[in-house]
């Protein structure tokens, strides 16, 4: 089978993006706890955000997020999800899904061990599913009223199969797994009354093929409208150091729209 051709790629190095990305986490601050009450009820938030137009141009772009939360003195279940489509003129230009589980839970007051589950379609880069299953341990470094803040290390399995024969590592493949480091940090701030913003930042390097990692850094800002109801701008930007021949190695999706909340 024939590789796929190739497109024009982006210039950054992988060590300058990592640079980039914890000099914009480093600017944020610190945070990880959600204050919501840790008595083992469901919590969950759905947003949407949307553009259309008609007319001389047709465009449709659409994300959909949700997560569910369930916390206890002693453990957290976080569920997430999102979903991008858009097309301009009858031609998709987006299709992606990303789903997500996660558990904590508390080793006495100051470390905690989690397991995570992440599932990822992204139709223009040809990746039918990336599956990778991660578990480790992390340090609440800071616990107070407005802020909290957390670091968390481990390993992860990550199993990618593509929709072509794809130029990964060195060599032609339909799937590709491997074995890497799991890194990260999150925090979660009280800006004032009703507004909370939210960051977290994941690093897998890749111990198959060493100088080889993938990114994520997740931003978030909500602001309540009422206790039902708030505005939301989101950031996500993802990273990947060997996408593959001919594919970008940066994937950026800025959001404002709604969200609901259900309890």
């Amino acid at each position: 089978m024939k590789p796929t051709p190739s497109r024009p790629r982006l210039s950054a190095s992988p060590a300058r993006a990592a640079l980039g990305l914890l000099a914009l986490v480093a600017a944020q601050g610190a945070s990880a706890q959600d204050w919501l009450p840790r008595d083992g009820q469901v919590r969950a938030t759905l947003g949407l955000s949307a553009s259309l137009a008609d007319g001389n141009t047709r465009a449709r772009h659409i994300v959909l997020v949700g997560e569910a939360v369930r916390a206890t003195e002693l453990d957290r279940t976080t569920l997430s999800a999102m979903s991008q489509y858009a097309s301009n003129d009858g031609t998709t230009t987006a299709d992606r899904i990303r789903l997500g589980a996660r558990q904590d839970r508390e080793i006495g007051r100051q470390m905690f061990g989690f397991g995570s589950l992440d599932l990822e379609r992204n139709r223009f880069v040809d990746l039918s599913l990336r599956t990778q299953l991660g578990g480790g341990i992390g340090r609440h470094l800071v616990r107070a009223a407005d802020v909290g803040w957390d670091v968390f290390g481990g390993l992860a399995y990550t199993d990618e199969r593509y929709r072509v024969t794809m130029v990964v590592d060195g060599g032609p493949r339909d799937a590709y797994g491997y074995v890497g480091l799991l890194l990260g940090q999150a925090s979660v701030h009280r800006l004032g009354e009703g507004t909370i913003a939210r960051q977290r930042l994941t690093l897998v390097p890749n111990l198959r093929n060493g100088g080889e990692f993938r990114a994520n850094w997740d931003l978030g800002l909500a602001v309540a409208l009422n206790a039902s109801l708030s505005l939301n701008v989101g950031l996500a930007y993802a990273y990947n150091s060997d996408p593959g021949l001919g594919r970008k190695t940066t994937d950026t999706l800025l959001t404002t729209g709604v969200s609901v909340r259900l309890e």
